[in-house]
């Protein structure tokens, strides 16, 4: 992730992509894109590492937790999700359980299971 959100413009997002839901609306784009990206970034900051890496498109990809390093093709471990069920799994509207048994993320390799490491609660 090329620059960090500040904590204000995150939450502020993800007031905002809350408020959009509750009203039954589309989050706008850019708060989608911010709220996603902070919430990787946390993610990161909370287990930081090379051996998982955590794809949101089209918003961002990063890698996480410690193990063993991958360098080229695609990575052994790999969670994917769309972006608004990252930003439930991360803020604990939604179990990994649950979004893994709906099909709502896919996660393939021995260490792709981030259960331990969310919800993230910003």
């Amino acid at each position: 992730m090329a620059r960090s959100i500040l904590t204000a413009d995150g939450r502020a997002a993800l007031a905002a992509v809350a408020t959009a839901r509750d009203a039954g609306e589309k989050p706008a784009r850019t708060d989608l894109a911010t709220a996603v990206r902070y919430l990787l970034q946390l993610l990161v900051e909370k287990a930081p590492g090379n051996a998982v890496e955590m794809r949101v498109p089209p918003f961002g990809a990063v890698q996480v937790v410690e193990g063993p390093r991958h360098t080229r093709g695609t990575p052994p471990n790999v969670v994917e999700t769309d972006p608004l069920t990252w930003i439930d799994l991360a803020t604990g509207v939604l179990a990994w359980t649950d979004a893994a048994s709906a099909g709502r993320l896919s996660a393939s390799g021995t260490r792709a299971d981030l259960t331990a490491l969310l919800p993230l609660r910003p």
